[in-house]
């Protein structure tokens, strides 16, 4: 199985391609990080360019079976004080990242009656204050994703996949107010790499829509 996975090099990404590969199958990154497997070193958020890389690697691997997109960045904060450049880097990345890849996927996967899976967040179903942009793009990705689906029903696998908090540098970097406390109980992304995983070995006709993966104690879940 050929998988493309944005955002590949770390968290999620990272664990979903060591899952492609410890199941015989051939992972394939974009990063704007260097990884040890095949891939293109690109900015996700730069959606030309995006595109540009997902054909490369495609006619690499002489086609693509899936694709996963990871990639996801945040900047917390109040929609006032979030400079601008950097509330619409999260939705670039987040929201029209995702659309990139999957746009320049769609030859290929249509070819190989392949699957996507979308990558949300549990912040895509339900709000929160100081996270605008990251609840703009991840409740966009769900709107993307259910039309998607709608779109290309019976032609390829569509799964939307909406992860709770995980153990990731996802949450590095931020202001202590909007780190997981010493406390929180966060999921393994091995975990929710598995669940990727099952959605892209069902049967042929039978699809995984939407998967809510995240600790029994997420507390922005429901």
């Amino acid at each position: 199985m050929r998988v493309l996975v944005s955002g590949g090099a770390s968290g999620l990404g990272a664990a979903i391609v060591s899952a492609v590969a410890s199941s015989g199958g051939k992972p394939y990154v974009l990063d704007v990080s260097p990884s040890s497997y095949d891939g293109v070193q690109v900015d996700v958020g730069d959606t030309r360019a995006t595109e540009a890389a997902v054909r490369s690697i495609a006619e690499r691997a002489d086609g693509l079976d899936a694709v996963v997109t990871a990639a996801g960045v945040d900047h917390p904060g109040a929609l006032e004080e979030v400079p601008g450049d950097r509330w619409d880097k999260v939705v670039a990345v987040d929201l029209l990242g995702t659309a990139a890849v999957v746009r320049a996927a769609m030859p290929y996967l249509l070819e190989s009656r392949g699957h996507v899976v979308t990558v949300a967040s549990t912040l895509g179903l339900r709000a929160l204050p100081h996270a605008t942009a990251y609840c703009a793009a991840k409740f966009g990705v769900v709107g993307f994703t259910r039309a998607l689906a709608a779109e290309t029903a019976g032609r390829i696998g569509v799964t939307l996949l909406v992860p709770g908090g995980m153990r990731t540098a996802f949450f590095d970097g931020r202001d202590e107010q909007y780190k997981p406390g010493a406390d929180a109980q966060l999921n393994d992304p091995a975990n929710v790499a598995a669940a990727v995983m099952f959605a892209l070995n069902q049967p042929a006709g039978c699809t995984m829509r939407e998967m809510v993966v995240a600790p029994d104690t997420e507390p922005s879940w429901p």
